[in-house]
């Protein structure tokens, strides 16, 4: 098993790979785990799984790789050089559902196995797709965990990352069908920060200049929700407004010692890197079929059934908070 971590860009995208290609042992099978940026902690954690089950299944390359920052442009250019050295599968979580298809699609007329994981693909550019949980009961989660804190109602914003990100979008929508379960609890904004720091922190400032009475930010993105505990905690809004949604708590512990998250929720990356990456050996080994209602064997995580879009999740959201952040913040 070896470990392949690489950061492509311009035109040093194509040697790098084909010098890449020459050190791997001619029976590794090599797999491609596809992010939408590098230097996002979320993935970093979801290569730890992968490179796990690489060692698992032995014989198997993981190669790291992602654009530098989260543009479908970025990934298809990865997606393109990924195809020139032939790689046995790539596993990726999309920036776009669309753009980055017609990649896929020559990927997989090469013979490549293709899946998505975390953000989909249509289904036209991937076997299969693998969701973190379901689609329902993160929409439910992300408003509980808003609603737990505010017993008497009240403003909350998202804080998205891209407009186009196919997981983040589909948890927003089954917030707002949830959201006449949760009396007195008004959505007034949905913004994007496209999983970079810096302007996630710019769009929740905007969103406190924009709503003096907002009562939470919800973001059901790890970038964003450490982002907006930062723009809350500089304002000298902890107390008044709760940031929540999905994080790690290696990078959310501060914040629910300082106040500023009373609660948020994330299921494990390292399992959902290591359920991808079975997933994708399973496929490219010919050990699983892509079909409705085929059962995906994932290793130390089971199985996954898929549904009748070839898609299928890895298991349910937990919520940490000040009772049990200190079991899980040095572990991811």
């Amino acid at each position: 098993m070896s470990i392949t971590r690489r950061l492509f860009g311009g035109t040093a995208i194509a040697a790098a790979m084909l010098a890449g290609s020459a050190v791997h042992a001619q029976d590794d099978m090599r797999i491609a785990l596809v992010v939408k940026a590098l230097g996002i902690g979320f993935f970093e954690a979801a290569a730890e799984g992968a490179e796990e089950a690489a060692a698992e299944l032995g014989n198997v390359e993981i190669i790291y790789t992602g654009p530098t920052d989260t543009t479908a442009e970025g990934q298809i250019e990865v997606i393109n050089s990924l195809i020139a050295q032939g790689v046995d599968a790539i596993a990726i979580s999309a920036n776009d559902p669309d753009a980055v298809s017609p990649a896929l699609q020559r990927a997989m007329q090469r013979g490549i196995t293709v899946i998505s994981w975390d953000s989909g693909v249509n289904e036209e550019g991937r076997m299969m797709h693998l969701n973190p949980s379901s689609t329902p009961l993160i929409g439910n989660t992300i408003i509980k965990l808003a609603a737990d804190h505010m017993p008497d109602g009240g403003q909350v914003a998202i804080l998205s990352a891209s407009a186009t990100a196919t997981n983040q979008n589909a948890w927003i929508a089954a917030a707002e069908e949830v959201l006449p379960n949760y009396e007195g609890i008004e959505l007034v904004a949905t913004v994007y920060g496209d999983d970079l720091s810096d302007k996630s922190y710019r769009e929740a400032q905007g969103l406190m200049a924009s709503y003096p009475d907002l009562k939470a930010i919800i973001a059901p993105t790890t970038v964003g929700i450490l982002a907006s505990c930062q723009a809350v905690s500089d304002a000298g809004k902890i107390g008044e407004i709760n940031v929540t949604g999905l994080g790690l708590p290696s990078e959310m512990a501060g914040c629910v010692e300082s106040g500023a998250t009373e609660s948020f929720a994330i299921w494990n990356p390292i399992d959902l890197g290591y359920s991808a990456t079975m997933i994708a050996h399973a496929l490219a080994a010919g050990a699983a079929t892509a079909e409705p209602g085929a059962e995906i064997p994932t290793g130390r995580m089971g199985s996954v059934t898929l549904d009748d879009t070839n898609a299928a999740a890895m298991s349910d959201p937990f919520t940490y908070d000040a009772s049990n952040i200190d079991q899980f913040k040095d572990i991811f």
